[in-house]
């Protein structure tokens, strides 16, 4: 067998929801390049081209923005189980938990037609961002904001997470983000939910696991660890000397490289802008000034380019939300891809099971009884 290390460049599924060509920095879902979508289309919008294969017609955006806040209420049950939760548990364990709880209360749970796992994508799309918000609020020892079916997605999340109507500018900016980040092919977290798929689990188990896997700092946990970066540099005039630090220590950096994009990741240069805007927004343009010296630095030094994590970190802190809803906001989105993807499988299924190189002692081996070891 030919050793690939992490699976690298190795094909394992055939799939039409996500196109990537890492060498001219192109991502595009069902065909359509990312940069038009961040900029004409909304996050309800790609929920449908990723379920769906193509773009609604208004009629039908209507009704999967209707369906998507209607879904967002979540059984007393989970409520309940989030405030257990909230004592002891860091967010992305809650929301594991209350993910893989809410086959229980679910209506479709036994149901695997593909009308059935279409509605259970669509809940669970609605479902995650109320638990992240709710989660939040108790732990804060608030009450939880109830969902308002009647808002747009991204305008309601910030809503249940701070208890107020936010600024168009501070919608407009998440909902951006989570375009950008609802699919990116098979990646640490999609690939998992694929395996689970392919077993014939249920979607709840897939996207389970699929959590479960981006919890990982190698994963969706790398724009936390950037606003800790931040954190700790804390001013403009001590980027250039602590950075340095850091590389003469051979910290990594995160944020920084793709295991698929040699040149920009295309992402990040929507991310990039929108960090900036929302900056100048704000009046505050520290985060954004110490990123944007930290990845000057890192091009000249490092030759790597910023990746979807980098200033993802600054746009989310900028918005209020905390380091550690980062990677759980990245699922917020994420989802959109996750459903789709185990769609496809349920779809196409074929078991998933690879082999490894076998790298132990030569066989055969003798037996050694014990007395004699």
């Amino acid at each position: 067998m030919v050793e690939v290390e992490g699976l690298q460049d190795v094909v394992a599924a055939d799939s039409s929801i996500c196109y990537i060509d890492g060498d001219r920095g192109i991502l595009s879902y069902r065909g359509i390049d990312i940069h038009e979508l961040a900029d004409r289309s909304t996050f309800e919008e790609v929920c449908f081209l990723l379920w769906q294969g193509r773009l609604p017609r208004a009629d039908e955006l209507a009704r999967t923005r209707a369906e998507i806040g209607r879904e967002r209420s979540i059984p007393a049950e989970t409520l309940e189980l989030l405030g257990r939760l909230a004592a002891k548990s860091i967010p992305m364990d809650a929301l594991r938990t209350a993910v893989s709880a809410l086959s229980a209360t679910d209506p479709d749970a036994t149901d695997m037609s593909p009308e059935a796992n279409r509605r259970k994508a669509v809940r669970l799309t609605g479902q995650i961002a109320t638990i992240v918000a709710a989660f939040h609020r108790m732990r804060q020892g608030r009450a939880p904001v109830p969902p308002d079916p009647g808002r747009g997605h991204a305008e309601d999340f910030l809503r249940m997470l701070n208890g107020e109507t936010a600024k168009s500018a501070a919608v407009k900016a998440l909902d951006v983000a989570l375009i950008l980040h609802a699919d990116h092919e098979l990646n640490a977290s999609t690939f998992a939910a694929r395996v689970t798929a392919a077993t014939l689990s249920d979607i709840h188990s897939a996207i389970t696991s699929a959590i479960g896997t981006l919890k990982g700092p190698l994963h969706g946990g790398a724009n936390e660890a950037v606003l800790k970066m931040l954190q700790e540099i804390g001013t403009l005039d001590r980027v250039d000397a602590d950075l340095h630090e850091r590389l003469a220590r051979k910290e990594k950096i995160m944020g920084f490289g793709h295991r698929v994009y040699t040149t920009e990741d295309p992402r990040a240069t929507h991310l990039r802008a929108m960090s900036e805007e929302v900056a100048r927004a704000s009046s505050d343009t520290s985060l954004y000034d110490m990123s944007r010296r930290i990845e000057n630095i890192i091009q000249d030094e490092k030759k790597l380019n910023a990746n979807v994590d980098f200033y993802s970190a600054s746009v989310y802190a900028m918005l209020g939300i905390p380091g550690d809803l980062f990677t759980p906001i990245f699922a917020v989105s994420r989802i959109s891809g996750w459903t789709a993807h185990v769609l496809e499988q349920y779809a196409h299924n074929r078991l998933i099971r690879p082999r490894a190189d076998y790298t132990g002692p030569r066989y055969p081996q003798p037996y050694v009884p014990i007395e004699t070891r």
